[in-house]
């Protein structure tokens, strides 16, 4: 795949990652790759407020892409997030294969197009708390 990062069109949402080629729907876009980590480091990192980039696979694989921001899946953004835009929808959801993990586009991508992936609701439920009280 060709992809790049660029400015998001999502607002205060940062990076973004793009496509310059067409995907097929059902297409593996780009592995989510990082640090590999347990559930007990995962549980730390969540208390450091580091965990914004943690991708749980079973307890003993997690994947920290925080300090990897050479692995460009990092930067696929949700559309149905915080800063949503009218028009903007996912494309792609995160699946595990075995002990990895891929972002896999759930329709046709165009050129030019954006990723986003659904991060699930239990996700933004926990960013939502986290503002709420002030973590």
């Amino acid at each position: 795949m060709s992809l790049l990062v660029k400015k998001s069109k999502l607002p205060n949402a940062g990076k973004g990652l793009f496509t310059t080629k067409p995907i097929k729907k059902n297409s593996k876009v780009i592995e989510y790759k990082g640090e590999i980590i347990d559930w007990k480091e995962y549980e730390k990192r969540v208390l450091l407020n580091r965990d914004g980039y943690l991708f749980y696979i079973n307890k003993k694989r997690c994947i920290d892409a925080f300090d990897t921001p050479q692995h460009l899946a990092r930067f696929a953004n949700d559309a149905a997030g915080l800063g949503r835009v009218k028009g903007l929808k996912n494309n792609a959801n995160y699946e595990i294969f075995g002990n990895k993990c891929y972002i896999v586009s759930s329709r046709d991508i165009e050129a030019g197009e954006e990723i986003f992936v659904n991060y699930t609701k239990e996700y933004w439920d926990c960013v939502r708390y986290n503002i709420k009280h002030n973590f």
